[in-house]
């Protein structure tokens, strides 16, 4: 009987002294991975917007579906939009190159643009 508890009392004590040992490495270094951490989180951020400018974004992206949808030869449904940092994207098939330019101008009559990339592509008909 009194082998099983020292046994299990030298477990525990060595335990401790492990828990002890290990528990002051890790003190050490936590603040240095606090910082690593803190770093690499803001990265990801680097080029992106604040949530002004995603606002902002969103009202331009909603007016230039505006246009479009008001456009007569315009098929909204085919011209994806997306704006980032007050850059317009329109992607999507048009019938025509007349649409594809008509897309273009009405991005870019919208106010708050300063540019449009129109990926915009021309499908060919086939008779």
């Amino acid at each position: 009987m009194k082998n099983k508890s020292s046994e299990k009392m030298l477990r525990a004590k060595r335990l401790a002294l492990k828990r002890k040992f290990y528990g002051k490495k890790i003190k050490k270094y936590v603040p240095l991975l606090l910082v690593a951490a803190l770093i690499s989180a803001c990265d990801p951020f680097r080029g992106r917007e604040t949530v002004g400018e995603y606002v902002d974004d969103a009202t331009i992206t909603a007016s230039v579906k505006s246009e479009i949808f008001q456009h007569p030869a315009l098929k909204a449904s085919q011209i994806h939009v997306e704006t980032l940092q007050s850059t317009v994207q329109l992607s999507g098939f048009v019938d025509s190159l007349r649409e594809k330019n008509a897309a273009g101008k009405a991005a870019q009559a919208v106010n708050g643009v300063k540019a449009v990339k129109n990926n915009l592509v021309v499908r060919r008909k086939n008779y």
